[in-house]
């Protein structure tokens, strides 16, 4: 490709050839100063020049004929006309309409209808500051002094007092002028079979008055509810047959199903189950000997002044001492306790524990129902020559680790603590030949079951596994299916709470009384144990019933066990106490001599209800359970009773009613508050011990 010449920009080169010729400004400025009116289209340049005109490409603005008018303008003038016309139209005067007289008559009648308030106070304003003002004579000092002057009298005009007549009154017509004229106003209007509101007027708040005493609520709906029978569906659909269920592939979901208090579903070995109907009041004349215990167990029981057996022992015991696994289930306070413990303590006498090598282990969800077994077990396992510990959170784990390097047979624990002694080596399970699981329903509301199943694994696997609670659901099944094998099934009549030993009531009140009848109630003489549902509810009410002047504890697990052992303590050597507790101390706690329980915060779960309600009325005692519940809550506590097996009354109760001192014992509190004792610390013997050598009595090494 071959280059191309280089050449000048265009505008370099017309510059280059402009050169000596005169420029175009000086050009035009000659030829306006010739003729200065030329018009500089490009025809007459054209023109000037001879030339034919050539037809304009495009059309400039100095080209346009100024006579002619464009479409557009013709169009906005039109516009513009019509806008104006309109405008006028608008504006002008209309003749006035022929209207009727009686039109007429309204309209002056609307015209002179009475001026408002604010009118005629500016009109009479007004009027006074045109009245002219009276000026008072000028007064003279010396007219004065001849007493000449005269002091004029400012005299007030006579009121004349008009003369009422009753006829010459009249209602207003007019809109009412207040809120509490409007409000009865809209009620007198109202006519749709409701009582109309008579709005009162707010009065101030006297502490002096005295309180106006309220009025008990009714609770006839709610008693009929409570009393009506209920129909159990559950039959009905076949989703709930247990043919049904036995050939579903699937053995447990996290599904949450409320199957009410019917537990039938656990086990296809449950509806051959041995039905226990009996109570403990039931007289009983069988021994443990009969039932097959070793004599010292039998001695031991006969100290505490335990002579005869509970029905759930005498079902129990000859399956649990044959080593059978067993599938138990009681109500709270039957004596499962013992159930389990002799049939534990009875196959392990004659036989040695190895350290770290325990041969029976109880599994527990808290503290306090561990330390409560093994209080049960220690005296016993002591007469036949072994020991129990406790292996729970919240405790020291050199005491633990201590005895399990001494060799103690029997471990009561939770899963917690259990499974780090198992991770530190210090806990070996081979060994172990009887698992008792207790409540083992809460363990799995609480998310123990991965734990439990970790540690079931570890154990021995021809050992004897016994599971005992108060109401079994679906969070046990598998338990059961998997670690028992062919268990013997024992259930008192169902897991409902018993009405031969403990009364039911529901006392309904308003909402203002709530707190002084829970006053009054904690007030009572004798024990009493109060469940509410947070740990804050219970701090709360604990320091409320302390400034009352009620010996109160708070018992929840929130506290150090230090301090939860020290309530418990105080509350079981009180003759006339209240506990504050929430559902920590529902499952498993046993305290003699509670009279009352009482649902300060009504609970969830019919379950719940049940452990609640199995503090009181323990081994064949009598008791009583309130639930404390407002107008609007008869309904929702009549369907968890209603769950649970119970039928309570509804009793409407204002502070210190008749019916509420019949039921509760209710009184009034002292009102000086309750102070806390302080618990002195033992002193640790060691009184004998001879007193530590200082530097120069202390024996020196040889060199």
């Amino acid at each position: 490709m071959s280059l191309q010449p280089r050449t000048p920009a265009p505008g370099k080169a017309r510059r280059a050839a402009s050169v000596g010729k005169p420029k175009r400004t000086k050009k035009a400025a000659a030829f306006k100063a010739a003729d200065p009116k030329a018009r500089h289209t490009t025809a007459e340049k054209n023109a000037r020049k001879g030339a034919a005109a050539k037809p304009a490409t495009s059309r400039r603005y100095s080209d346009a004929d100024p006579t002619t008018v464009s479409k557009k303008e013709v169009r906005l003038t039109d516009r513009s006309k019509l806008r104006a016309k309109r405008f006028q139209e608008k504006t002008a005067s209309k003749p006035r309409p022929i209207e009727a007289p009686e039109e007429r008559k309204a309209r002056i009648e609307y015209s002179q209808k009475p001026e408002s308030r604010a009118k005629k106070f500016v009109a009479a304003r007004e009027e006074r500051t045109k009245r002219p003002i009276e000026k008072k004579p000028d007064f003279k000092k010396s007219e004065y002094k001849k007493k000449e002057y005269v002091k004029p009298e400012n005299k007030k005009p006579e009121y004349e007092k008009k003369d009422f007549k009753k006829t010459d009154y009249k209602k207003s017509e007019t809109r009412p002028t207040n809120r509490r004229d409007a409000a009865i106003a809209k009620v007198s209007r109202t006519d749709d079979g409701r009582p109309n509101f008579v709005p009162r007027k707010v009065e101030k708040f006297d502490p002096t008055r005295p309180k106006k005493r309220s009025e008990a609520p009714d609770t006839r709906a709610a008693n009929f509810r409570a009393e009506r029978p209920t129909r159990d569906r559950r039959n009905d659909s076949p989703a709930y047959a247990r043919d049904d269920f036995k050939h579903s592939s699937k053995t447990h979901t996290n599904a949450a199903v409320d199957f009410g208090a019917d537990d039938n579903y656990i086990s296809a070995n449950l509806a051959d189950a041995n039905l226990i109907d009996a109570t403990p009041l039931t007289e009983i004349t069988t021994t443990f000997s009969d039932l097959g215990v070793v004599a010292p167990l039998v001695n031991a029981l006969s100290k505490q002044g335990i002579m005869h057996p509970f029905p759930i022992q005498i079902a129990t015991l000859p399956d649990a001492l044959a080593g059978f696994d067993i599938l138990g289930r009681g109500q709270t306070g039957s004596g499962k306790t013992l159930a389990f413990g002799l049939a534990l303590l009875n196959n392990l006498n004659g036989k040695v524990a190895k350290p770290h090598k325990p041969l029976a282990l109880v599994l527990t969800p808290t503290r306090e129902l561990a330390q409560q077994i093994d209080e049960v077990l220690m005296p016993l396992a002591r007469s036949i020559g072994h020991e129990s510990v406790v292996v729970a959170g919240g405790m020291s784990y050199a005491k633990q680790i201590t005895a399990m390097r001494r060799g103690t047979a029997i471990l009561v624990a939770t899963p917690g603590r259990l499974i780090d002694l198992l991770n530190k080596g210090e806990v070996q399970l081979d060994q172990l030949e009887i698992t008792v699981l207790d409540e083992a329903d809460q363990m799995a509301d609480m998310g123990f079951l991965p734990v439990v199943k970790e540690i079931l694994d570890q154990a021995k696997l021809d050992g004897q596994r016994m599971l005992f609670s108060a109401t079994l659901d679906r969070g046990v099944d598998s338990l059961v299916r998997q670690y028992l094998k062919n268990p013997k099934t024992h259930s008192l009549q169902n897991d409902r709470a018993s009405v031969s030993t403990m009364e039911h009531y529901v006392l309904v009140m308003n909402p203002g009384d709530k707190d002084d009848i829970t006053n009054q109630i904690a007030a009572r003489n004798g024990k009493t144990i109060m469940f509410v549902k947070t740990q804050r509810g219970a701090d709360r009410l604990a320091d409320k019933l302390a400034h009352a002047g009620v010996a109160v504890g708070a018992l929840h697990g929130g506290k150090t066990q230090a301090v939860r052992t020290r309530t418990l303590a105080l509350f079981k050597e009180s003759v006339n106490a209240a506990l504050v507790a929430t559902d920590v101390a529902a499952r498993g706690i046993h305290v003699d001599g509670i009279s009352l329980v009482v649902h300060v915060d009504a609970p969830t779960d019919h379950k719940d209800y049940l452990h609640r309600a199995g503090r009181t009325a323990r081994a064949g005692e009598a008791g009583t359970v309130v639930t404390i519940a407002t107008t609007k809550q008869q309904k929702s506590i009549g369907g968890l009773t209603s769950r649970a097996g119970v039928t309570p009354k509804f009793v409407g109760v204002t502070p210190l009613s008749t019916e509420l001192m019949k039921i509760t014992g209710a009184q009034e509190p002292s009102g000086v508050p309750y102070i806390v004792p302080i618990v002195e610390k033992s002193v640790r013997s060691g009184g004998n011990k001879r007193p530590r050598p200082n530097s120069s009595q202390r024996r020196r090494r040889p060199h």
